[in-house]
């Protein structure tokens, strides 16, 4: 299985036809983000066979500059809150210096599918793209990767990322549950959760190469 054979599998269904059209439309009136070239980057960056770790977002960040793509990154310029919370979380997980890029490029090349469950937004104007049609392509995506016979980490942030947990096997897979990362929640538990090093430890103990999350 590749993301190639799962996108032209998706794109026969009346769903996803509908989701073409209306972006179609859409980039027609509106600056929709990220760019065209970048929508499906963290299938680019992170193929099927190489996914160890799965980081779900909900929709891509909305200011010019930002979304390229992935999950919690930026391509350029300053960190969302969320991302400084992260980022924050990983320097009292790991001891280490706090990164000098927003951009999670190296992470998604070692295995880290950084998966937004809506890949589309309106610049300015969050949840924008909500309902069209994403949602149901990325749970098809979460699906598919839970029937992968390698173990996979699911990091699950907020009540929308851990909606998934229903499509994941945890008999095979584990899953890290934790608030989401934004100001408004990451004191009630995302804080102190260690996801960095447990995600390490999990994939040390099944023999696979642990990820080097320095930025």
């Amino acid at each position: 299985m590749t993301w190639d054979d799962l996108i032209q599998t998706e794109l026969q269904k009346p769903y996803f036809q509908k989701l073409v059209t209306f972006l179609k439309e859409e980039d027609k009136k509106h600056r929709i983000l990220p760019p065209k070239e970048q929508r499906m980057a963290c299938f680019k960056l992170t193929p099927y066979d190489e996914v160890k770790v799965v980081i779900i977002g909900q929709d891509p960040y909305h200011n010019i500059g930002q979304a390229h793509g992935l999950s919690f990154s930026v391509e350029q310029g300053d960190y969302p809150p969320s991302l400084k919370n992260i980022y924050q979380e990983l320097c009292d997980d790991l001891n280490i210096t706090y990164p000098t890029t927003g951009n999670l490029t190296s992470w998604a090349k070692q295995g880290v599918l950084l998966l937004n469950t809506v890949l589309t937004v309106i610049a300015h104007q969050p949840m924008s793209h909500q309902r069209q049609g994403w949602e149901l392509f990325t749970l098809e995506v979460v699906k598919q990767i839970n029937k992968k016979e390698t173990p996979v980490v699911f990091i699950l942030w907020g009540a929308h990322a851990q909606q998934f947990i229903f499509h994941i096997d945890i008999s095979r897979h584990f899953i890290l549950k934790a608030p989401h990362p934004s100001p408004l929640s990451a004191h009630r538990g995302f804080f102190g959760s260690k996801p960095f090093s447990k995600t390490n430890d999990f994939l040390l103990n099944h023999g696979m190469k642990p990820i080097d999350w320095k930025l």
